[in-house]
């Protein structure tokens, strides 16, 4: 029992560290595209609407690869599959 209760608690650290980590670095990759973004449309604003699709799209992948990331860490909370097998064998 002690060691389920050990799994349990790295697992909670694991969870912490995963969504920690993925929303600092999604927070810095779109805030450095941003900064990136107004550099470029201030030197040539012609290149604006083009640029702004683009901006956006990447805002979006980079969301969603934070979002995978919450996402693992949700199964690692609810359907830990170390628990499973630890109770199994």
């Amino acid at each position: 029992m002690e060691f389920i209760a050990n799994v349990q608690g790295l697992t909670a650290v694991a969870i912490g560290i995963i969504v920690g980590l993925g929303a600092l670095g999604a927070a810095l990759g779109i805030g450095i595209m941003g900064s990136k973004f107004l550099e470029s449309a201030a030197r040539q604003p012609e290149l604006v609407p083009m640029l702004q699709g683009r901006m956006f799209l990447l805002a979006g992948l980079i969301d969603a690869a934070f979002l995978i990331g919450v996402g693992v860490a949700m199964m690692f909370a609810f359907a830990n599959p170390l628990l499973a097998a630890l109770q199994q064998g």
